[in-house]
């Protein structure tokens, strides 16, 4: 009888599993974006919770492996890539902004994976205290932290995703903003869930702020550790 928590096989582990069933959903959840929100939503939701017990589950069964973590952070990075894709087609007026969140968060992620691997640290989350910021320290060693932050901004992205979606199911082709309003109308209305997906958005909006931060003192960080290296196999090179 196959037992996965037994297995020696790496692609078998428990946490790795639960990995493929993350990029199941991730799939699902981009199937449905057009059409039903809920059904969409739900399936995301349920693929970020995943990503909290997939570590809890590695730690468990001491089956941490280096294809373990790389598929932990592309299987972040690409289920909120897709959405952000897709918020910039709700969102046709701020696609230069999604663009750009999406490259900020492949190049910090990337740049981060790669220079932990190239330090021997196994782990992009196994950030060396005295060359990393408190912030980013706080994020990658206190589950707590990490959690609140990424639950955060994902729903930030989430409540956005709602918001363009009231306009999609109500026939509104653009979203309009009237004289005097802050916030987009449906049809010169305000239903009060549609007022409810956008205070999500606002009270999330800090936290998504921190996120891209974290962001960039990440890429940041992981490009001085890259030059530090370059400055111990190659004297040519100086780091800053």
């Amino acid at each position: 009888m196959f037992r996965p928590h037994k297995t020696k096989n790496v692609f078998l582990f428990v946490p790795n599993l639960i990995g493929y069933a993350r990029v199941i959903l991730m799939f699902a959840a981009l199937h449905y974006l057009t059409y039903d929100a809920r059904i969409a939503m739900s399936f995301y939701t349920i693929s970020c919770l995943l990503d909290a017990l997939d570590g809890h589950a590695a730690r468990y069964f001491q089956q941490t492996s280096r294809f373990g973590a790389v598929l932990d952070m592309v299987t972040d990075r690409s289920t909120t890539a897709c959405l952000l894709v897709y918020l910039a087609r709700q969102f046709p007026q701020f696609t230069l902004l999604f663009q750009s969140l999406i490259a900020l968060d492949l190049s910090s992620h990337y740049l981060q994976m790669y220079s932990s691997l190239a330090l021997g640290q196994g782990s992009h989350k196994n950030v060396d205290p005295k060359k990393t910021s408190w912030l980013l320290r706080q994020y990658y060693t206190n589950n707590k932290v990490l959690f609140s932050i990424c639950a955060g901004n994902e729903l930030f992205f989430i409540a956005l995703y709602l918001v363009g979606q009231w306009h999609v199911d109500n026939k509104g082709t653009q979203l309009a903003w009237p004289a005097g309003s802050w916030i987009p109308a449906v049809h010169g209305e305000y239903p009060l869930g549609y007022i409810g997906c956008i205070s999500l958005a606002a009270l999330m909006f800090p936290i998504f702020a921190i996120k891209q931060f974290l962001n960039v003192v990440q890429m940041v960080g992981a490009s001085r550790n890259l030059a530090r290296l370059d400055k111990l196999t190659n004297p040519n090179a100086k780091s800053q």
